[in-house]
């Protein structure tokens, strides 16, 4: 199947083109026809599935069909994101996909002046793309009306709940007229998923491209023993022997970023660490100069790495193993994306064995382990508590396949 095939305008298909793309994937295949039935739709993509593309195409088709409010712009079409990142990332995809059509749209996240933004929306946009949390804000400014909404999307839903967004959800829910078209889209349908999207969807039409918590046959997946103490030192031999030019690391904790970060540039390879505790503005730069080729190797968290979205990403390390086993599967979708194939690293200590076996036990997958010459564990090293994010340890060995991230107050529902 092409493009050309699934009811798309001529705009949107030149545009479709200027990217390269001519094939949809799975998930556009399914969404893109359901969606400009005018349907509802309830997704269930994994990330580097083509899920964007798969509601911002539809979307922007249909606003050119429908008859356009008289006077000045209004909002039409509105995205929630959990993150920065991610916001940016599909305020990128609704521009390139909308180069040849008249509309405007924005992207609103905090960490960056409001004043800007407000602005922006007083001058009238189109499509708004944004995290919950500023735009509460701005609603809360009247800074903008969202009551000629006609498409809602709701995207990464299983990581607005994690991250405790469900209240503000709902507060934007009540201000959107009832007659409108919902997206929900989500890597996993837990409870609490089906829940909020039997409140929010009508009839939705179902679609899944991937068993839950399936992994990517395009990526390799290897584990590496060592101990918890020559980490930094195995993951440098294995950059310089391999001649690794972009590899994405992912460590527990902002500050465990940091750390590796500064270790990594002694060594002589280029880094950059993106947390929650970084600015917007050096977020970005340390994106820029990752995806650019200045910075070899971007050290990131769980939260900070949502939208993260690089075709041809090769390598990606987990320094440390997650302790949800579900970020396991977040984490390695960042590599082998697009049809591309790319390799997910573990560096596994003693303490994190169990966090390895829910993995396994999760994505029903047994990781095979590779020995690296001259990093053997020592076998009378004992396992210790794991700190996670500065909290309280975690002594090894404790189960957590089943744990779910406790919602964050709103003073931290940015990262």
């Amino acid at each position: 199947m092409k493009f050309t095939q699934l009811g798309l305008n001529e705009h949107i298909l030149r545009a479709i083109k200027d990217q390269g793309y001519t094939t949809p994937t799975p998930v556009q295949q399914k969404a893109i026809p359901a969606i400009l039935e005018g349907k509802d739709v309830l997704a269930g993509a994994q990330t580097g599935t083509g899920k964007t593309a798969g509601f911002t195409l539809p979307m922007l088709n249909l606003l050119t069909k429908a008859p356009k409010p008289k006077g000045k712009r209004v909002v039409r079409g509105l995205i929630l994101t959990p993150t920065r990142e991610l916001a940016a990332q599909v305020a990128q995809s609704v521009e390139d996909y909308g180069k040849y059509l008249p509309f405007k749209s924005t992207v609103i996240f905090g960490g960056v002046s409001i004043n800007p933004q407000i602005k922006t929306l007083k001058n009238g946009v189109d499509i708004v793309i944004a995290t919950p949390g500023r735009l509460l804000d701005l609603m809360n400014q009247k800074a903008l009306d969202l009551r000629q909404v006609e498409f809602f999307v709701l995207d990464e839903a299983d990581r607005m709940l994690d991250m405790g967004f469900i209240h503000d959800i709902k507060k934007i829910l009540k201000v959107l007229p009832k007659k409108r078209q919902n997206l929900l889209f989500s890597a996993t349908f837990s409870k609490e998923i089906k829940t909020l999207a039997g409140g929010l969807l009508n009839n939705p039409t179902l679609i899944e491209v991937a068993r839950t918590n399936e992994t990517s046959a395009q990526v390799e997946q290897l584990v590496y023993p060592v101990d918890k103490a020559r980490k930094r030192e195995m993951l440098t031999q294995l950059i310089k022997d391999n001649n690794w030019n972009q590899v994405l690391v992912f460590t527990r904790t902002k500050h465990g970023a940091n750390r590796l970060c500064g270790q990594l540039e002694k060594d002589g390879i280029t880094s950059a660490a993106i947390h929650g505790n970084k600015s917007q503005n050096a977020r970005t730069k340390a994106l820029s100069g990752f995806k650019e080729g200045e910075v070899r190797v971007l050290v990131a968290t769980d939260i900070a790495a949502r939208g993260i979205d690089i075709d041809q990403l090769s390598h990606v390390v987990n320094y440390e193993l997650p302790n949800i086993s579900e970020d396991y599967v977040h984490r390695i979708g960042r590599t082998g994306r697009a049809g591309n194939s790319g390799q997910a690293i573990s560096l596994v200590c003693i303490d994190e064995h169990e966090y390895l076996r829910d993995i396994e036990k999760l994505t029903k997958n047994s990781i095979t382990k590779v020995q690296l010459k001259g990093y053997k564990p020592d076998p009378s090293i004992a396992a210790e508590p794991i700190q996670n994010g500065g909290g309280r340890g975690k002594r090894a060995g404790a189960r957590n396949s089943s744990s779910r991230r406790k919602p964050k107050p709103r003073g931290h529902r940015e990262h």
